[in-house]
């Protein structure tokens, strides 16, 4: 048995709707019509694995608790509508100072998806501490 296991059907046009290890359902429609396009998909499922990586960074590098974070991403396509660039600004409720920077990039280590992409695709990410 495999680790993931997901079945992903579309009946007809561009909308997919894929059932994820017998639990959750998914609707991604290439036309962004049904549902988030497959690229949307991608930045928000970069974000969600990104921020909990963030916090064992920040857990890791000494601060028990770094509150409300929040990221905001900027993805851009080319001409044949791929992903060409993705840049997260993270925005922590608890000033990092010093830490900041290195917490970035042990988030970076630990985050699954980060990992699964090309360097090209890799977030360019800036970090704005205590800002909430």
């Amino acid at each position: 048995m495999s680790d993931i296991e997901v079945t992903s059907v579309c009946e007809e046009g561009y909308t997919t709707e894929s059932e994820i290890d017998g639990e959750w359902s998914l609707v991604v429609d290439a036309l962004s019509e049904d549902g988030p396009s497959p690229n949307q998909v991608l930045a928000a499922d970069y974000a969600s694995c990104y921020i909990p990586a963030l916090r064992v960074a920040a857990d890791q590098t000494g601060y028990d608790d770094i509150g409300h974070v929040e990221v905001e991403v900027e993805a851009d396509l080319d001409e044949d509508d791929d992903l060409e660039s993705i840049a997260f600004t993270v925005k922590t409720e608890a000033a990092l100072g010093e830490d900041a920077q290195e917490i970035v990039e042990l988030g970076e280590d630990i985050c699954h998806v980060h990992s699964a992409l090309t360097e090209s695709l890799h977030a360019d990410i800036s970090i704005e501490d205590d800002a909430f």
